[in-house]
């Protein structure tokens, strides 16, 4: 079957840590069975991406490799097999890999090559590439159809502000994996980073009560304003940490009812004490889902006062489809409320990535246009 592609597209190439990111011609990747090629229009930058493709983080993938995670484009051409996507439809392009004959396998795109053998496979021999590019091959079930004249026309989002997903669905997965309700109140920690302050406007969206934790007294600020240009019912509070973790417990207490947490402690800050005061503010049969990196989370109330310890990597499918009903349905901000996107072609992927680390918070977000 012949397909309207290109022979060549634009992709950013790279090859070792040592030479960085090249902008390169490549070969159009074809569809076949169980694929989509999309016309990338954005691709997400996270915060961390520097320190993936620098080497500091010390993540593995295979090289060279095309860099990029989640994108949002219009489907190119399809497999054999696609039954519900069409060409020229705008999609959401998750990173989110897993076997087909084994879930359990998986990986996220350009960026880790899993934990299992089988992930690495995955990655090394057949979605190696991510969505820092004109054209990307991407699995059919990873491909999450959006409602463009809802979303694009009567809402007012726009793609490149849309592409604010792939920070808001990590939160989104962690808190229905622990039921969060509307009507409860939930501690997001550490609230100032990208992910956290994302889970601060999701969890409102969901139409909790939220406390904001950090150390940041201007950002926490910002994010407290931030929120009240959202909906009317919006129910923030915000609350400063100390390091002492007797006494941020007490002033968290102080709040009232704690229901859960989502907390998103960072690498560096992996021995902070904040989730255990977090926790020792929880109800008895409180929830806490970990997406971070803390390393010592427990203290002696957790079995007396039945509280509930997840962890949770990303999000599942389902949780896609979930959010972008809830993006659809307008309960989410909308324009500068919702996120202030900046963005860098191609060629200026350094100072993309230089952005991503700097342009971060609630309603921060960088992209790359291919």
């Amino acid at each position: 079957m012949a397909y309207n592609l290109p022979a060549q597209h634009r992709a950013l190439v790279l090859d070792t840590i040592e030479t960085g990111f090249e902008v390169k011609e490549l070969p159009t990747p074809q569809p076949g069975l169980g694929n989509a090629v999309i016309r990338i229009h954005a691709a997400g930058v996270l915060s961390y991406h520097r320190e993936v493709y620098n080497g500091d983080r010390q993540y593995n993938f295979p090289k060279p490799i095309v860099g990029g995670v989640s994108a949002i484009g219009r489907i190119a051409a399809l497999g054999p097999d696609a039954t519900f996507l069409r060409n020229g439809q705008l999609v959401y392009v998750d990173c989110v890999i897993h076997g087909r004959d084994n879930p359990d396998d998986l990986f996220l795109t350009a960026i880790h090559e899993g934990l299992t053998e089988g992930s690495r496979k995955l990655i090394r021999d057949v979605w190696r590439d991510g969505n820092f590019a004109e054209y990307a091959k991407m699995p059919l079930e990873n491909c999450i159809p959006l409602n463009e004249a809802r979303l694009c026309g009567r809402l007012g989002y726009t793609i490149q502000n849309l592409m604010y997903m792939c920070y808001m669905l990590v939160p989104y997965g962690g808190m229905r994996d622990i039921k969060l309700e509307p009507g409860e109140t939930i501690v997001v920690s550490p609230a100032t980073g990208g992910f956290g302050g994302a889970g601060v406007q999701v969890a409102i969206s969901m139409g909790a009560r939220v406390i904001a934790m950090g150390r940041n007294e201007t950002e926490l600020a910002r994010l407290k304003e931030h929120v009240l240009k959202g909906p009317q019912n919006a129910s923030i509070e915000t609350m400063r940490m100390t390091g002492d973790e007797m006494a941020d417990a007490a002033t968290l207490q102080a709040f009232g009812t704690i229901d859960a947490i989502v907390d998103f402690t960072p690498p560096q800050g992996s021995k902070s004490p904040h989730v255990r005061s977090a926790i020792r503010a929880l109800r008895r049969g409180g929830r806490v889902s970990l997406m971070g990196w803390n390393e010592n989370p427990m203290v002696p109330t957790v079995m007396g006062e039945n509280i509930s310890l997840k962890g949770k990597l990303m999000y599942e499918r389902h949780d896609i489809i979930q959010f972008v009903k809830m993006l659809e349905a307008g309960l989410f901000p909308r324009g500068k409320d919702f996120v202030d996107t900046k963005a860098f072609q191609l060629e200026d992927w350094k100072a993309g990535l230089d952005a991503g680390a700097e342009h971060t918070g609630i309603g921060k977000h960088v992209i790359i246009t291919p």
